[in-house]
């Protein structure tokens, strides 16, 4: 069976370093807000190239944090515009209704499935005051327009990094174009914790303050609420065994890029549609995703081979329950995407075999 992730894998290669990490926690008697949260936030500030990252207890928090923030210094309000891509995952935008702010959804462009410039540009009205684009499956979203267009019109960018740790555009990491960013080192994200964990990163000073005290019961000083915040803390276990597998991520990168390369070379399928990319740099390959109208027979087809493939994501975002409201609305683009996307495995220690044999399954798939 070519499992679609192999978490025990990927984490096994460091395993004595990953125990050893731990082991230092343990010995320290210190377990919250200490020395490892420090030195993860200056390293990964560091490989992103800013001056601040805040770490918190998960990607969702890190999203909605920056925008809370935000309202706290005066720079949102409830009810203000926030234009976000209408086929990402939930998360983004319950991190702008969690806020009482109001989501535009807008089209993605069909081919790289991430914020349609053109799209993002209708969409801007009087009330409009941020940005939050989502660089989905790995694909760092065309930043230098976004960050034109939101210099054009006044508005804050809140980056979406979750599935794109390491993406740049000219040597520029994701993570450092907008006025803020939100991560996620979910345990299958390419930067993954042994259990929920996030941050946030910008090289804005009062933001950079501000979150660190929302994050700590909105309190600089023990007693003292300057806020009323929340607990959402990166913990000192977590925060060690990032530093850990921060070392190996690019590596394991290009390992991603390699396997990609290949299933974008070598597939050569009618009823599949692969994924395009013009700069090798711009895609971290979080996902390895595919389109097909066949969707549910070409899963099938790779399931009866043992082959374990995703669907990301079944339902959009304005289809579901939880924002029933919108449930009317219509999106061509996006319901197209979620109706024959499909994921293919993609794991930094798949074998070439493994690889060999998922091209061969798909190159051979028939209607």
């Amino acid at each position: 069976m070519i499992n679609f992730l192999d978490l025990k894998a990927i984490n096994g290669q460091y395993q004595t370093e990953l125990k050893e990490a731990c082991s230092r926690v343990i010995d320290s008697g210190w377990y919250i807000m200490g020395s490892e949260l420090e030195a993860f936030e200056h390293e990964f500030a560091e490989y992103c190239g800013v001056k601040h990252a805040i770490g918190v207890a998960n990607g969702l928090d890190a999203l909605i944090l920056v925008l809370r923030a935000w309202k706290e210094m005066g720079k949102l309000a409830e009810g203000d515009e926030v234009i976000v891509p209408a086929n990402t995952y939930i998360a983004s935008i319950l991190a702008i209704t969690e806020n009482r702010l109001t989501p535009v959804l807008v089209e993605p462009d069909p081919t790289t499935f991430n914020l349609s410039l053109s799209g993002l540009e209708a969409a801007i009205t009087s009330n409009t005051k941020a940005i939050l684009p989502v660089h989905l499956y790995g694909l760092i979203s065309p930043m230098p327009e976004i960050m034109q267009i939101a210099k054009d019109h006044n508005l804050l960018v809140l980056e979406d990094c979750a599935q794109a740790h390491g993406a740049m555009i000219d040597g520029k990491k994701a993570g450092c174009w907008g006025n803020a960013a939100g991560f996620s080192f979910y345990p299958g994200k390419n930067l993954g914790a042994l259990g929920d964990a996030g941050a946030i990163t910008t090289n804005d000073d009062e933001l950079a303050k501000t979150l660190r005290a929302l994050r700590n019961y909105g309190s600089h000083k023990k007693y003292e609420n300057l806020y009323q915040g929340v607990n959402s803390r990166l913990d000192e276990i977590q925060a060690a065994m990032l530093r850990v597998k921060l070392n190996h991520l690019d590596s394991e990168t290009l390992r991603r890029q390699e396997i990609a390369r290949r299933y974008r070379g070598d597939i050569n399928n009618s009823l599949v549609v692969l994924p395009k990319v013009e700069d090798e740099d711009k895609h971290v390959w979080h996902l390895f995703v595919v389109r097909s109208e066949e969707r549910e027979a070409l899963q099938r087809w790779l399931s009866q081979n043992d082959v374990q493939t995703l669907i990301h994501y079944p339902i959009p975002p304005h289809k579901q329950q939880a924002y029933s409201s919108w449930n009317e609305q219509v999106k061509p683009v996006t319901e197209m995407i979620h109706q024959q996307v499909m994921s293919l495995p993609l794991d930094p220690t798949m074998s070439d075999e493994a690889v060999d044999r998922i091209i061969e399954l798909v190159n051979g798939f028939k209607m």
